[in-house]
């Protein structure tokens, strides 16, 4: 693991301690220093309240910065790491209240740093940047956008850009901006993808710096500097919410939509073509709701409405039955190549108890996947071979956050405010458990020994 970081460490020229959302390059691990064995409130180094977001923690330039939403604005905060006082506080409008989904927050995505500023992205205003100090350095301005859950993926900082995906029902893009400025070096349409939130990868081949996107059906490594699509792979469910995860020279990327994804269970839609004459009763070429072919067609109908006009159209009913069609997995992928590498890329896969939001770890030889009703699947990450599965907390719980990891531990926040540390390899035994007694969705950061977690009113440090 500590060959895999360096790795990530050199294609990203920052000196942040946990730069972005799930620290270096998104892999959720930071190995350098002990952490504490319990986790709980009233062990803490120091506490603060700060304003509800679900966006998760990070430390760059000995400071942790985290955006909210309060009072119908958009702060980004600053605190002191050591200390917990809050060093400063900007403030953004927020312009307008687009659709969320009741697990959404209009502070959802993460912030990202460098040496010089901290970038941040509400869907309601747009990307901002900060120096460390707290100074205004640019706004651009980007909305509305159209998905039916709200956004939710964070920018990323590489070769002096802010990389971000915007997936949604129309209209999705990825786009680079100047970070001096704000202003657009490029933009690429994704018009496959139809819903997502998952925040990119970065690596480097031949010299060329790549990030890795995945969307609905597919993933493409887009050429940092040119925004080129150097390579894809297909085979995606149609939403895709978790970080794709570099370890070597492979690639771990997870995805779930329904139940109706899990192998063996996926439906066969006809075509338009074929359904149209059954149930078109007006003949004007189109399926209202009311024209459904089935109970499943008119249950999931808002959400395969992507123009949100009353009617299915043939590339929407074709989008459905693809969405139908796919498989709910983990995979693993060889990095490389250019072009479609579908068929020779993929070194395996696994398809039982695959979350859908919480991303997964790579530590120590194994992954970590938990799934968000509470089911832990250790893996062995060269062949994928089950080590363990079984329930991480004896009651059912919910998980929104990702695991991390460090020292021989991986943490687990579920959205009960249950924390849990788990000794990684051998026996996979729990270490300590803490119940913050709210709700949490931010993943915890951890630096220089630290571990910062947010709940639902308050920032917490740990130390051991």
């Amino acid at each position: 693991m500590r060959f895999a970081l360096a790795i990530a460490i050199l294609t990203l020229p920052l000196i942040a301690e946990w730069p972005r959302f799930r620290g270096v390059n998104g892999t959720g691990v930071m190995d350098l220093h002990s952490l504490p064995n319990e986790i709980r409130p009233g062990a803490e180094l120091w506490q603060v309240v700060v304003p509800a977001g679900h966006s998760s923690p990070i430390v760059a330039n000995g400071q942790v910065y985290l955006t909210a939403s309060a009072n119908g604005e958009l702060p980004t905060i600053a605190i002191e790491s050591k200390t917990g006082k809050e060093v400063w506080r900007q403030r953004a409008p927020r312009n307008r209240k687009e659709h969320l989904d009741k697990r959404n927050h209009p502070a959802s995505p993460t912030p990202a740093a460098d040496r010089d500023k901290v970038v941040v992205f509400f869907p309601d205003f747009g990307l901002l940047a900060y120096s460390h100090t707290g100074r205004k350095l640019w706004h651009t301005p980007l909305g509305p956008f159209d998905n039916s859950y709200g956004m939710g993926a964070s920018p990323v900082l590489v070769n002096g850009k802010v990389i971000l995906v915007c997936d949604q029902s129309r209209n999705s893009f990825i786009a680079a901006f100047d970070s001096r400025t704000g202003r657009l070096a490029w933009r690429r349409d994704r018009p496959y993808a139809i819903s997502g939130h998952s925040t990119p990868a970065v690596y480097k081949s031949a010299g060329t710096t790549l990030l890795l996107a995945p969307g609905s059906f597919r993933m493409d490594a887009y050429d940092v500097e040119t925004g080129e699509s150097v390579w894809w792979m297909e085979g995606l469910p149609s939403e895709m919410k978790s970080v794709p995860l570099v370890h070597g020279d492979t690639v771990f990327v997870s995805g779930y939509n329904l139940a109706e994804n899990e192998p063996g269970r996926q439906i066969q839609l006809p075509s338009f073509l074929d359904v149209l004459p059954k149930h078109d009763k007006n003949g004007d070429g189109l399926l209202q709701r009311d024209e459904s072919p089935d109970e499943m067609t008119r249950r999931y109908y808002p959400y395969l409405d992507l123009d949100h006009n009353g009617q299915l159209d043939e590339r929407e009913w074709t989008v459905y039955a693809a969405a139908f069609k796919a498989e709910n997995s983990l995979q693993a992928i060889r990095l490389g190549g250019r072009g479609g590498v579908t068929a020779t890329n993929v070194i395996w896969k696994y398809h039982r108890s695959i979350p859908q939001l919480p991303s997964l770890v790579v530590y120590r030889g194994d992954i970590y996947m938990i799934n968000d009703s509470g089911v832990l699947t250790i893996l062995e990450a060269t062949t994928g071979k089950v080590r363990k599965q079984f329930r991480l907390n004896a009651v059912s719980a919910s998980y929104f956050a990702s695991p991390v990891a460090g020292d021989g531990k991986v943490i687990f926040m579920s959205n009960d405010g249950t924390l849990t540390i788990l000794r990684a390899g051998g026996e996979y035994d729990v270490i300590s458990r803490g119940q913050f007694e709210e709700t949490t969705y931010a993943t915890p950061a951890i630096s220089d020994g630290r571990v910062y977690v947010r709940t639902a009113s308050r920032l917490y440090c740990f130390a051991r």
